[in-house]
């Protein structure tokens, strides 16, 4: 009887010995899930490096919670069998932790679809603002034409260039000779061509050049271009340093569009004695440039380039014509200007390489 007894007392102590190597095992990590292997390359920046390490402490403190989990199970079912009951339970805590990833990552799809929406409603919302500013930028100002604007002294013509379009007025009055002259004259100035910076000259030959005023294109909409004399005339850049007065054409087109010359001082006489004004020069200009506009033909203050430096927009504004200076032409041209006190019509001897607005008359 007592060597039964202690037969059966020793394969009861080997079967416990078998249960505790069981229970005490280590669950070890898939390969690849290892935290503490992840390295962040030194390249990489401190968020992201911070990212990376809290997302590591997370993962050590799950795996190592779970490890938790897994000894106290086995340990309490060593108590009553040596079943893998802990295996189970193991697979539903990996369920659920597989359901809250994938509510995680919904949630971040969610985030990241509702964030791209919101930039791309910003993003039409700035086009749309930047079209109505395009659109509302002219020259021509409807609140500074007064009675003749609301009579429908102007009529419009597009430019089929570029689709830019422009009103004109006719202006009856006299010319340089005392006769009775008529013309249909661009009530704003031409803005035609490809924008080049101030400090370059316009000596692309195989194209209209145009500046504006300190460089800023919408100051071209508002005032129209500014043009050194051979690109007005649409003649060989070489020419605003040597005479091509046999160039010169009776109605010189230039950069006019087709069926439109350029602006003589014959043609700004006749605007400035013009029939209705009574206010000489003051006459010609705009509401907004010291003027009282009579004759409708509505000067504004389009600033210049002078040596390459924009000047004085607002409060003067000059422009060519179409002949040289007899005596001296390879160097100098004609031309006029006006600012807001002005009294007189001069004609001037400017260099031609300076940068002046410009005016088109219709052919007739």
């Amino acid at each position: 009887m007592k060597i039964f007894n202690v037969l059966a007392l020793s394969i009861l102590l080997a079967l416990l010995a078998a249960c505790g190597d069981e229970s005490s095992s280590s669950v070890s990590p898939e390969p690849g899930d290892d935290s503490s292997s992840s390295v962040i390359p030194a390249s990489s920046n401190d968020d992201l490096s911070s990212s990376s390490q809290k997302n590591a402490d997370k993962e050590k403190s799950s795996s190592s919670e779970k490890s938790a989990k897994e000894s106290s199970s086995s340990a309490a079912t060593k108590n009553s069998s040596c079943s893998v009951g802990g295996d189970k339970s193991s697979s539903s805590s990996a369920k659920k932790e597989d359901s809250s990833s994938s509510v995680v990552k919904s949630s971040s799809s969610e985030a990241k679809s509702s964030s791209s929406e919101e930039v791309k409603q910003s993003s039409s919302s700035v086009a749309s603002s930047s079209s109505v500013v395009e659109e509302s930028s002219s020259s021509f100002d409807k609140a500074f034409k007064g009675s003749l604007w609301r009579t429908g002294a102007y009529k419009a013509f597009v430019d089929p260039r570029d689709n830019r379009e422009y009103y004109y007025i006719q202006i009856t009055g006299e010319d340089t000779a005392g006769k009775a002259a008529s013309i249909k004259v661009m009530a704003e100035n031409l803005n035609v061509g490809e924008f080049i910076r101030g400090r370059k000259n316009q000596e692309d030959d195989s194209k209209i050049e145009r500046y504006c005023y300190d460089n800023d294109t919408t100051n071209c909409n508002k005032y129209g271009g500014l043009y050194q004399w051979a690109e007005m005339m649409q003649l060989p850049s070489r020419c605003n340093t040597e005479s091509c007065a046999d160039m010169i054409k009776p109605n010189h087109q230039g950069i006019c569009p087709s069926g439109w010359r350029l602006l003589t001082y014959n043609d700004y006489y006749i605007v400035v004695h013009a029939d209705n004004n009574e206010d000489g020069v003051e006459g010609t200009r705009a509401g907004r440039f010291g003027g009282s506009n009579d004759t409708g033909y509505s000067l504004i203050g389009a600033g210049y380039l002078w040596d390459h430096v924009s000047s004085n927009v607002g409060e003067t504004t000059y422009w060519y014509y179409p002949a040289e200076s007899s005596d001296d032409g390879d160097l100098f041209v004609y031309a006029s200007a006006q600012s807001r006190s002005s009294t007189g019509n001069p004609k001037y001897k400017v260099y031609k390489t300076h940068g002046f607005s410009v005016r088109c008359v219709m052919v007739e």
